[in-house]
């Protein structure tokens, strides 16, 4: 079962013709199947919202989602999309917070880069062009194939500029 239902969230979010009360709908209609506390549900449901622009509402899921507990591969989704909702909504700061604690997670978090892409966008949001160039750079700097050690030097500079 558990298999099926993530393949039928997988096809509504794979069906660029449905509208976005459409999309919440179906959504919707799976995660009642698992229940009111749900957290991945829940979760899927926050993106539905996200997805149509609904960032009050999806907020309030994303916690909950958070709250309820989620797998490892959902956890850190839900914290960046949470994050990047909370940047849309103006609450840079409390954006900012929590993605430096995903970026920061040790072990460290499978989405730590991911995590620091939209950590640089809500410092740049938050006044903060030259952090979010060095933590942008931080994380760019170890898949590069060379000046990978200049990289990272300029981007501890801007960071240290930066404070």
């Amino acid at each position: 079962m558990p298999e099926d239902w993530e393949a039928r969230v997988a096809a509504i979010w794979a069906d660029d013709a449905l509208g976005d009360d459409e999309r919440i709908a179906r959504i919707d209609a799976l995660g009642a199947e698992r229940g009111t506390r749900d957290g991945r549900a829940l979760f899927e449901r926050a993106g539905a919202r996200d997805a149509a622009g609904r960032e009050a509402e999806a907020e309030l899921l994303y916690r909950a989602a958070l709250e309820a507990g989620l797998d490892d591969e959902h956890r850190p989704q839900a914290v960046i999309q949470l994050a990047s909702t909370l940047r849309n909504l103006g609450r840079h700061d409390e954006a900012v917070a929590m993605l430096r604690g995903e970026v920061a997670r040790d072990p460290a978090s499978p989405l730590r880069d991911e995590a620091a892409a939209f950590l640089s966008l809500a410092l740049v949001s938050s006044g903060k062009p030259r952090e979010a160039a060095s933590v942008a750079l931080l994380a760019l700097a170890p898949h590069l194939t060379r000046y990978r050690r200049s990289v990272t030097s300029y981007a501890m500079e801007l960071g240290a500029e930066g404070s």
